[in-house]
């Protein structure tokens, strides 16, 4: 993620948190008493967010020392210590809320990804995510299902082509959508790939009738109609499915032969992996 907007997340969201000041911290410890704290874990996953987490911890403050005894992506079972950090105390605990909302959230992603992308591993077909995220936070939730071993779709509107029912039904139909939009690319000197959706076996044989079109997504298409669909195409083009793919039924679409699933159930149906950040008592 671009520097910039990382260090912009961390201080809106340390400015939430903290406000005036932590006064609990300010009132018990001394602001030169250091300490040590490990980030324990306490549910079975996929950590993400050590990477942010670094960038916080440096924003706020670069005196404390950082361990690390994992790395993202890596699987993790309760009672692992995925880092400790020693510094002063009272910076630990005023950034100890914001580092683990975003590392719960960003890990409980990456193991629903993973979740989701074992169960099609014996297929060809590969998991993408969308644009149901987090606003202002895609790059961190698209970052986790990365980490999950998933891949990303585009990442916003300017990066690919998406003729999508609504741009239909607007245009008048699907060849007028993706003349338009070949009109549109030629007058404005782009080149920008071009995916189609198809909500009808008719539509499918229509879109391939062009050439510019790299890739058909196939929405809310059954099972039955799906394998049609990858009949019809035969190779000609890139096939994606979506519509309602979750932990349920994505092993039944991936075995059809598709190249691509994309899913919106990694970013807004995960639950947040369950993590603690503990003083390390010493005797």
């Amino acid at each position: 993620m671009e520097r910039l907007k990382l260090e912009e997340i961390i201080k809106w969201s340390l400015a939430e948190d903290i406000g005036e000041g932590d006064h609990t911290s300010l009132a018990i410890i001394d602001p030169q008493t250091m300490g040590n704290t490990a980030l324990y874990v306490k549910e079975k996953g996929i950590i993400a967010g050590i990477s942010f987490a670094k960038q916080l911890i440096h924003y706020f403050d670069p005196t404390i020392s950082l361990n690390l005894l994992k790395s993202d992506g890596e699987s993790i079972v309760p009672g692992d210590i995925v880092f400790k950090l020693y510094g002063k105390q009272q910076s630990m605990l005023a950034i100890e809320r914001v580092l683990l909302n975003f590392m719960q959230r960003m890990s409980g992603i990456a193991t629903t990804t993973r979740k989701m992308v074992d169960k099609i591993s014996h297929t060809k077909a590969k998991l993408l995510d969308t644009r149901k995220t987090t606003p202002l936070l895609r790059e961190l939730e698209k970052e986790a299902v990365r980490l999950g071993g998933g891949y990303n779709h585009r990442f916003g509107l300017d990066d690919l082509i998406l003729i999508k029912d609504n741009h239909i039904d607007f245009a008048g139909g699907v060849s007028q959508a993706i003349s338009k939009v070949e009109k549109y690319l030629k007058n404005n000197n782009l080149s920008i790939p071009i995916e189609v959706e198809a909500r009808s076996l008719e539509n499918v044989k229509e879109i391939l009738q062009f050439d510019s079109v790299f890739r058909i997504m196939l929405d809310n298409f059954n099972i039955n109609d799906v394998k049609q669909a990858v009949a019809i195409i035969n190779g000609k083009k890139e096939i994606e499915v979506s519509g309602g793919i979750n932990l349920t039924n994505i092993k039944d679409y991936a075995e059809t032969g598709v190249d691509y699933i994309s899913s919106g159930y990694m970013t807004h149906h995960y639950a947040s992996l369950d993590l603690s950040l503990k003083v390390i008592k010493t005797n």
